[in-house]
């Protein structure tokens, strides 16, 4: 399986299009669909992937099997795409959560 098949099958089990993906990772819409084209991606943009899809660098590249989730993840970090069962939070739905996790604060 190519680096481009790894993204675009995490990218599909998180309900997330190849465009959303690569914005959310800081990189123009199309620049994913590139490496199905033959272009090699750059460590820093698989790294920004690898953040956003919560796997590391070395499963996208099929280095290792295991996708190696990190353990701890900063809810406020808006890199990060946030799930649950496999959907996105809605923008709404995660600024009440993080309220909630302040203690019913709004401060930042």
């Amino acid at each position: 399986m190519t680096t481009f098949e790894r993204i675009k099958n995490l990218s599909k089990e998180k309900g997330f299009s190849l465009k959303q993906v690569a914005e959310k990772s800081g990189m123009s819409s199309n620049a994913i669909y590139r490496y199905n084209q033959g272009v090699k991606p750059k460590y820093d943009s698989l790294k920004a992937i690898a953040k956003t899809l919560n796997v590391s660098v070395e499963y996208l590249t099929g280095e290792t099997s295991t996708t190696s989730k990190p353990t701890k993840v900063d809810i406020d970090d808006d890199d990060v795409i946030m799930t649950f069962e496999g959907r996105p939070i809605p923008p709404e739905d995660l600024e009440l959560m993080k309220r909630l996790l302040r203690g019913g604060r709004n401060d930042k």
